[in-house]
C-alpha cells in the first residue's frame, strides 16, 4: 500500500460507500460517472483489496470497506476543518431526496449560479427524516421535504423555510383502469391500495400524509414492502408489486407505468427547505435566496383554490411568515 493516499479517492470512496449508487456518487461529486469509476478502482489498488461488490442491480460494501469507511471519513472530516480554519470553506452538503426530484434540484442549480465561488454537492438521503439524523449529526447540511411530517423532537432543533406547495399524483401501470386518464380525481381511488412508503424508516413523513388524505376516502395504505437498495431495485419492487403508487406530479415515470396528477381536489406536499439550527456557511445564504427566488417567480406559494393540505401544513406556512 502506498504510504501517500490522495484524498480525492477517499472523498469518490465514501460517496459510493454513502450513496451505494455510482450515478448518484458520480452526480454529487460532480464528475463523471467513468472518473468516479476510475477513482475507486485506483483506491482498491492501492489499498490491495476490493471494497465494493458491484452486480447489476446494486452495489454493496465489503468487509474491507465496511472497515475503511469509518477511517476515510474521519480523514475527510479532518481535511475539511483544516481547510476552513484558512478560509477555505468545506462543500455545503445538500440532500435532494431523489436524482429525479425536481424542486430541490432547481433550487441548488441556482444557488449554484448566485454563489459560484462556493461548493454546493448534492445528496440523495431519500426521505426527510432519512435526512434529518444526518443533519443534526452535522453530515449534511441542508434538505427538502415535509417538515411538518418530523417528529416533534427533531422539529425542535431544525429551521426551515417553505419552498412550495407540490402537487401529488398517482404512479399507475400502464394497464390500470385509471391510467388511460389526464388527471385521476381522489374518488376514483376509492378501493385501491396505494404504495406510499409504509414501513420505510427514512420517510414515514411522507406515509403520515398519505394516511391524512385518504382518511375517510376508502383507500387503504398497501403494507411495507422490502427496502429498496437503488432506483433500479426500487422500480423492480414496483413493478413486481403493482400497486398505484403515491408520488408527487415531477416523479419520473417508470419503465411501463404512467404519473397522472390527482384533482378534486388537488392535494398538495408542502415542501420545505430545512436546516440544522446554527448553521453558518458562505453557501447557505445563495441556497436560501435561491429558494425564496424561484417561489417568487414561479408561484410555488400560491396556493391553488382546490387545493388541499393538512392543518399542521398550514400552521408550518404560517409559523414561518
Amino acid at each position: 500500500m502506498s504510504a501517500h493516499l490522495d484524498t480525492r479517492l477517499l472523498r469518490a470512496f465514501v460517496a459510493v460507500a454513502e450513496e451505494l449508487h455510482f450515478t448518484r456518487a458520480a452526480a454529487r461529486l460532480f464528475i463523471a460517472q467513468q472518473a468516479l469509476s476510475r477513482d475507486v478502482r485506483r483506491l482498491e489498488r492501492e489499498l490491495g483489496a476490493d471494497l465494493f461488490v458491484r452486480t447489476t442491480r446494486q452495489v454493496t460494501l465489503t468487509a474491507d470497506g465496511e472497515r475503511l469507511l469509518p477511517y476515510a471519513r474521519r480523514v475527510l472530516e479532518a481535511q475539511d476543518e483544516l481547510l476552513a480554519a484558512f478560509g477555505e470553506a468545506r462543500p455545503l452538503l445538500v440532500d435532494l431526496n431523489s436524482p429525479g426530484l425536481v424542486t430541490g434540484r432547481r433550487v441548488l442549480h441556482r444557488a449554484r449560479e448566485l454563489a459560484p465561488e462556493c461548493e454546493l454537492m448534492a445528496r440523495f438521503e431519500s426521505g426527510l427524516t432519512g435526512a434529518a439524523g444526518e443533519l443534526l449529526a452535522g453530515r449534511l447540511d441542508a434538505s427538502f421535504g415535509r417538515f411538518a411530517g418530523l417528529d416533534p423532537v427533531l422539529r425542535a432543533q431544525l429551521e426551515q423555510q417553505p419552498v412550495r406547495y407540490e402537487p401529488m399524483a398517482v404512479v399507475l401501470p400502464e394497464d390500470h383502469r385509471l391510467a388511460s386518464l389526464a388527471a385521476v380525481p381522489l374518488a376514483e381511488l376509492a378501493g385501491e391500495t396505494v404504495y406510499a412508503g409504509a414501513g420505510n424508516p427514512r420517510t414515514p413523513e411522507w406515509t403520515d400524509l398519505a394516511r391524512r388524505l385518504f382518511e375517510g376516502r376508502s383507500i387503504q395504505i398497501a403494507p411495507p414492502v422490502p427496502l429498496a437498495v437503488g432506483d433500479e431495485e426500487f422500480e423492480r419492487i414496483m413493478a413486481k408489486m403493482r400497486n398505484p403508487i403515491l408520488a408527487v406530479v415531477d416523479f419520473p415515470a417508470m419503465p411501463r407505468t404512467v404519473v397522472r396528477p390527482l384533482v378534486d381536489p388537488v392535494p398538495l406536499s408542502l415542501v420545505s427547505l430545512v436546516w440544522r439550527k446554527g448553521l453558518v456557511h458562505p453557501g447557505f445564504a445563495a441556497l436560501r435566496r435561491a429558494a425564496a427566488e424561484l417561489a417568487a417567480a414561479e408561484g410555488w406559494l400560491c396556493k391553488p383554490d382546490d387545493g388541499w393540505i393538512p392543518a399542521t401544513d398550514s400552521y408550518t406556512v404560517r409559523t414561518h411568515n
